[in-house]
């Protein structure tokens, strides 16, 4: 919440320079869940255009599920896309708008399930877009299902005993992206426990698509409070165990 000042006249003073100036205020409070992680990682970047003064060229495409509710979180040109569809929808608009900055965001279902054969062409051809992708290990819109980045062992509502090894460990997309991109892609992985870095990695993936025309992925982990039924201490402590699995940096080629 913004800072509160009590002036003499005892009119209360709202100073909100607590959040991205980048951000639609009007739609303050936003439509995500109590304490999920998405508005973390929304924050970050919003301080991220704004550091990088970029607001008036950036076109932001938004995936069906819980990204759906990223519509109107930002003054910049919003684009809603259909399930999976949008990495090669800003494909094709930064083919047609190639000056401006093109921005897809997504859950894991969107970019490593429905979507995966767009995100790997997209990496391999070296488009010049920046995907940014929340992994919270479930299907978090539709009632936390198992998602490709469910890691062996965890419960999800279709996997109330633990995620059989049969259905495969937890899905590694910046890895798997690292092996087939172009050598100037940026691949990386930050997390919501630690915001700065993440608006530092965000700051690169931005850089990197404006000043080498390159390929840019970010995979953020994030919690999901609502479906995994945790307080906001046990959601960050199941997202240190995420993080050991799912290891936080660039990486490399």
């Amino acid at each position: 919440m913004p800072r509160r000042y009590a002036p003499r006249n005892d009119k209360i003073i709202i100073m909100d320079n607590l959040s991205p100036k980048s951000w639609n205020q009007k739609t303050k409070p936003h439509l995500l869940c109590p304490g999920c992680g998405h508005a973390i990682a929304l924050k970050q970047l919003g301080f991220a255009i704004d550091e990088m003064n970029n607001q008036k060229d950036i076109a932001l495409g938004i995936d069906i599920g819980c990204s759906l509710l990223v519509w109107n979180f930002f003054n910049v040109d919003t684009i809603q896309t259909h399930h999976g569809r949008t990495t090669p929808v800003m494909v094709g608009y930064k083919i047609a708008k190639p000056k401006r900055i093109a921005l897809a965001y997504m859950g894991d279902g969107g970019g490593y399930a429905i979507g995966l054969q767009s995100l790997i062409h997209a990496a391999f051809r070296n488009n010049p877009i920046t995907v940014i992708l929340i992994n919270n290990e479930n299907y978090a819109m539709t009632g936390g299902q198992m998602s490709p980045t469910t890691e062996t062992g965890v419960k999800t509502a279709t996997s109330p005993n633990g995620k059989d090894i049969k259905f495969g460990p937890g899905f590694k997309g910046p890895e798997l992206l690292r092996g087939i991109a172009n050598a100037n892609a940026f691949i990386a992985r930050g997390s919501v426990s630690n915001p700065i870095q993440l608006k530092t990695l965000l700051i690169k993936a931005l850089k990197n698509q404006t000043e080498n025309n390159a390929f840019s992925f970010i995979e953020v982990l994030s919690v999901c409070p609502t479906n995994w039924k945790t307080d906001a201490q046990a959601s960050f402590d199941k997202l240190k165990e995420m993080e050991k699995y799912y290891p936080i940096g660039e990486i490399l080629k």
